[in-house]
């Protein structure tokens, strides 16, 4: 499918796409980016066969590259177009793998005053708590939703190759406009972060005074799982979506307020109504999802 896969950033998401693009035959060669603080990484991702070669230098990563993935962090994405625009090739298909993509759209825009039409904005929904290439794995996309997020003049010949591309590797390829995208993960990923972050921060000081967490049972594991993620990179998905994100937080404040109603009223029938209807419509996603 590829002659020469370039991906910038060799962690989690980056590697595994380079662990897949291999495994499935979709490239001849990968080399990998990055910067001189990601000198240890590369050369492990290099060790491991991840990757064929890396370079410090991104001229020489994206010469002759005739695909360029950036799987950096949200933040860093504008730095790396002012980088690329010099480079950019209009024989290369570029894609990313943000988690929020206005802020994508944005950036593009700012630093080459457009979206170049062969760039194709992309979000694997998947991931894990770890970080760094040794966290990759081959089938990290496998039966997972990927989302590709063009815009009006994104070439549809790229964006067909970028959904073959992810196809190939397994994932679930669904196409969305951008702001549909940015607010359906904000419900779904994004507060879900945040409520799990702040719950832990609450108990965490309270737990400095009493033993919290030793009483803890598996539902509050399995519950916080997530605020064990890398805590810079959810700092910069939430500023990036915080206007999708904020007027979740005042429904969530809403809802927590009746609930609190409730309890102080001793309303335990709507009580009981609001956790059944919760339960049930957890129930319908889930019957959902193992449909598909």
């Amino acid at each position: 499918m590829f002659n020469r896969l370039c991906v910038i950033g060799v962690g989690l998401i980056g590697g595994s796409i380079a662990r897949a693009a291999r495994q499935h035959g979709l490239c001849d060669s990968i080399v990998g980016y990055g910067r001189e603080q990601d000198r240890q990484n590369l050369q492990t991702a290099k060790q491991l066969g991840v990757i064929d070669d890396y370079t410090l230098e991104l001229s020489k990563a994206v010469q002759g590259a005739d695909c360029v993935v950036l799987a950096t962090p949200v933040a860093s994405i504008e730095s790396i177009f002012a980088l690329l625009k010099p480079l950019w090739s209009d024989s290369a298909i570029y894609t990313d793998v943000g988690s929020t993509k206005g802020s994508v759209i944005a950036a593009a825009e700012r630093i080459f005053g457009f979206v170049p039409d062969n760039f194709v904005p992309a979000h694997p929904i998947a991931g894990a708590e770890q970080s760094g290439v040794t966290a990759s794995v081959n089938d990290l996309f496998l039966n997972k939703r990927l989302i590709i997020t063009p815009i009006k003049n994104t070439n549809p010949i790229a964006a067909q190759k970028i959904q073959r591309f992810w196809e190939q590797m397994g994932s679930l390829v669904s196409v969305m406009d951008v702001v549909h995208h940015d607010g359906v993960l904000a419900a779904t990923s994004h507060l879900p972060h945040i409520l799990a972050f702040a719950l832990v921060d609450m108990l965490g000081h309270k737990d400095e005074q009493s033993e919290i967490f030793q009483y803890a049972a598996g539902g509050f594991k399995d519950f916080t799982r997530i605020a064990s993620s890398d805590p810079t990179m959810w700092k910069d998905i939430c500023a990036a979506n915080k206007d999708e994100i904020i007027p979740l937080i005042e429904q969530l404040k809403g809802e927590l307020d009746k609930i609190q109603r409730l309890l102080e009223t001793n309303d335990t029938r709507q009580l009981f109504e609001t956790f059944t209807y919760a339960r049930n419509a957890r129930q319908r996603f889930l019957d959902q999802f193992d449909n598909n």
